[in-house]
């Protein structure tokens, strides 16, 4: 059991790193459940859209809120969230890793995509999350410990997932790059 973060600073930029992530280990043919996120600049708008796509082949869902152009509360749709933990909880079953865009204002909380998270854990499954220096503290209590910042580097991070993979995933032509 193993959990891992991504805590970039930049807008995009954890999100990025995990996309790419993503990417990697799908070569690797890792059976992945979770989401990434995508953001759309608008040029009407300070904010971006905010997009997730369910892994490996699930919808999408925008989880921004259009609150106009001056709006300067949260803009995440509860309800949108909801809908992708849904989503991934129903390919929980069938994936080696948990990857979580962001542990974020619900998570901090202790909804959205907090059980999720627990049971992949409780299943003894490698999850890697997003989080960002808002959320950090509420993160890391959260995992109680158990949390290991793995760094920026796509290709590292791959290989830190490799390694908690149990050795019959390993030995069955899944390797590093």
């Amino acid at each position: 059991m193993q959990i891992g973060f991504v805590s970039e600073t930049g807008r995009g930029a954890s999100d990025a790193v995990l996309a790419k992530v993503v990417d990697l280990l799908a070569v690797q043919g890792l059976r992945l459940a979770g989401t990434v996120q995508s953001n759309t600049e608008r040029p009407d708008r300070a904010h971006c859209d905010m997009d997730v796509q369910v892994l490996p082949d699930g919808p999408s869902f925008r989880i921004s809120q259009d609150l106009g152009a001056h709006a300067k509360g949260c803009r995440l749709d509860p309800g949108a969230l909801e809908q992708a933990v849904m989503a991934v909880g129903a390919r929980l079953e069938a994936a080696e890793v948990l990857v979580i865009n962001k542990f974020g204002k619900l998570e901090a909380e202790g909804r959205g995509f907090c059980s999720l998270i627990a049971e992949a854990l409780a299943r003894e499954m490698t999850v890697l999350v997003g989080v960002n220096g808002l959320n950090r503290a509420a993160f890391e209590a959260f995992a109680g410990g158990m949390a290991v910042c793995v760094g920026n580097d796509p290709e590292a991070i791959c290989r830190w997932v490799l390694a908690a993979q149990p050795t019959q995933a390993r030995t069955q032509g899944v390797a590093a790059s």
